[in-house]
């Protein structure tokens, strides 16, 4: 993977949104989001460690472009609903089809099957996402710091905050955190795989985690596949985990859940 890879990847999310609009404008989305829509609390959620001493945030992702196809044939509800008996405090859904093979009806029908929040993972580029993403039911989205101007991550920020809807705002090196900290962010994503080589390392998380402020709440993401990967974070201060790829590759989803949090 390559630098030219994430451009390629925005290219097409702005021809895929230009579609979108053509099909439905955005001044008639916006006033779909503006209809009330009961939200399940994300942010609060991983505000505190749950009853393991952590939180995680388990993913539903069918593939990648960095590891291809990772289980495609699945039932999105089914995955959910297993996650949330595994003691999982959120769930990430890809809704990207074509580099993740996910979709908005992935999303709708994982949410369907659990009571906890559920956040849409994205390339967000564009208000009009947004808007489609507080439509659908989404809980919470993901902001990549790395694929927006500051001016950008300030606004769906507060837009975010206007439909009620929270914000893991995602950074992999120092100058990202500034960025989004002067932006308001709260809830950080510490993304330890680059995206521009697609390389993963979880020290990257470890080594910034003391940037994070007392108002702030982190989660370490990506390249977490074992109990002690969990542990050698949790020495950093970090209590809350996105974790994808691993999961998903488990024959029993459930109970590698349990064993990522500690439990027998």
């Amino acid at each position: 993977m390559n630098k030219g890879f994430l451009t390629k990847i925005i290219a097409d999310k702005k021809e895929e949104i230009a579609a979108a609009k053509r099909s439905l404008p955005e001044s008639l989305l916006r006033d779909k989001a503006a209809l009330p829509q009961k939200r399940r609390m994300f942010l609060k959620k991983l505000e505190q460690p749950g009853p393991s001493g952590i939180n995680i945030i388990a993913e539903i992702k069918r593939a990648s472009p960095s590891k291809g196809e990772i289980r495609r044939d699945i039932n999105p509800g089914i995955y959910a609903s297993e996650y949330e008996r595994g003691g999982a405090a959120a769930l990430s859904v890809l809704t990207d089809r074509p580099y993740f093979k996910g979709s908005i009806k992935d999303f709708k029908t994982a949410r369907q099957a659990v009571t906890i929040p559920v956040l849409r993972k994205d390339f967000l580029i564009s208000t009009y996402q947004i808007y489609e993403s507080a439509v659908m039911g989404a809980d919470a989205v993901l902001l990549i710091a790395r694929i927006l101007s500051p001016d950008q991550l300030k606004d769906y920020l507060s837009l975010c905050n206007d439909l009620n809807m929270d914000a893991l705002v995602e950074i992999h090196a120092k100058e990202d955190f500034e960025t989004v900290t002067n932006a308001g962010a709260r809830l950080i994503g510490i993304n330890n795989r680059d995206l521009n080589s697609f390389e993963t390392n979880i020290n990257t998380t470890i080594h910034m985690a003391s940037l994070i402020k007392p108002n702030q709440v982190a989660v370490a993401a990506s390249g977490i596949k074992t109990r002690k990967d969990i542990e050698k974070i949790l020495n950093s201060g970090i209590r809350n985990f996105l974790i994808g790829e691993s999961l998903m590759r488990s024959s029993n989803p459930k109970a590698f859940l349990v064993n990522l949090m500690g439990k027998k």
